[in-house]
């Protein structure tokens, strides 16, 4: 089994990550979205829109999956992790992970009342790599 730092390496390095919710029917939805801006521990901080679809989602139901992969030539190497979901509006949180070409999609910048935060809180995962799969538990792993 990796260790968590492992993880968290492999985790940084790539450039998309998809994220799961569930909707008002009980149903998956996964969305391909930009890669944490902030890693601390077992939380993972995202900008997105506060309008959007994902958040209500989220807000109406926390739990949550994301899924991070990398496809070499020869080796598929995946890292699932579950847990929670919060969307947040905390101002220093939202300044903390602003970056310049945000402003893209915020056009009141960093204020912006469709600009929030959504914190993912891992619990467990599961691990993938030549063929092997392995569970965790992120206590475990600390």
């Amino acid at each position: 089994m990796k260790n968590w730092n492992y993880m968290i390496e492999f985790i940084q390095k790539q450039k998309t990550v998809f994220v799961g919710s569930v909707d008002e029917d009980g149903f998956p939805n996964i969305k391909a979205m930009f890669t944490p801006r902030k890693i601390d521990g077992n939380c993972f901080y995202f900008s997105t829109n506060t309008s959007s679809m994902r958040s209500q989602q989220f807000i109406k139901n926390p739990k949550a999956s994301i899924y991070f992969y990398k496809r070499g030539r020869f080796k598929y190497e995946g890292i699932m992790l579950t847990g929670t979901m919060e969307v947040l509006q905390d101002d220093d949180l939202k300044q903390e992970i602003w970056r310049i070409g945000d402003i893209i999609y915020y056009k009141q910048g960093v204020s912006d009342p469709d600009y929030c935060v959504l914190k993912f809180t891992a619990i467990k995962g599961r691990y993938y790599c030549d063929l092997k799969t392995e569970s965790f538990h992120i206590k475990d792993l600390e």
